[in-house]
């Protein structure tokens, strides 16, 4: 769990320097901050579905998975979930929702999520979850210091979720296969991309509501390898 508490805590200390950072910096230089995450984040999710093999999975994963995920409206619930969190605390913040929203799932897709926790859990091995770390706390200053406190309690999904697999690794192997990774990859490359075009404002794109492609991208490697 060393990998999984050592992120939690990189998520909070980065958005209480982004928030602090935040109330100092003038307007524009938070926008820039944002637009060079933003392609930074584009780049990352090209790299990862591009490096990858499974193309066609992860293009049929997603085209189920947002069916899957309009249905059963996730992203919606996520925006509920945040709400709650917001009059919970009593923030004045706008961005509540959007900055827990946006930084959640970037937190929490892509391969190195799944890789590093089993790692975690099965041998002891935190390295994947360190560097998702560093990464994690850079990104969580620059977006606290534009969308505010919501950025902060993205740390709590971060310990749940990576928390549960690390837990559960030892029933988990299976997600380590070459196939599976490869295909998490390739999905999870496209779900990042998504979210980098969010932050650079072109589109809306409904990102949460794509999040079951990870799951069919996991049972596709495994019934097709």
């Amino acid at each position: 769990m060393i990998g999984t508490l050592v992120n939690t805590g990189a998520v909070v200390v980065g958005s209480a320097i982004g928030l602090a950072a935040g109330t100092r910096l003038p307007g524009h230089i938070k926008t820039i901050l944002m637009q060079a995450l933003g392609l930074a984040v584009v780049v990352i999710g090209l790299r990862m579905a591009l490096k990858a093999d499974h193309a066609l999975l992860a293009i049929a994963c997603l085209l189920l998975g947002g069916v899957t995920g309009e249905l059963l409206r996730i992203e919606q619930r996520l925006d509920g979930l945040a709400e709650t969190l917001r009059q919970k605390l009593r923030s004045s913040s706008e961005r509540f929702v959007e900055g827990f929203v946006t930084a959640t799932l970037l937190y929490l897709t892509g391969a190195m999520t799944i890789v590093g926790s089993i790692q975690d859990g099965t041998v002891g091995d935190p390295s994947v979850l360190l560097i998702k770390s560093l990464l994690d706390g850079v990104a969580s200053v620059a977006l606290a210091s534009s969308l505010g406190i919501g950025v902060m309690f993205s740390a709590l999904p971060v310990l749940l979720v990576q928390g549960g697999i690390t837990l559960l690794a030892a029933h988990l192997a299976f997600l380590s296969q070459p196939a599976v990774l490869d295909a998490v990859n390739a999905t999870g490359g496209l779900l990042i991309l998504g979210i980098g075009i969010n932050l650079l404002e072109i589109s809306r794109i409904h990102v949460g509501n794509l999040l079951p492609a990870l799951l069919y991208a996991i049972v596709g490697a495994l019934l097709f390898p």
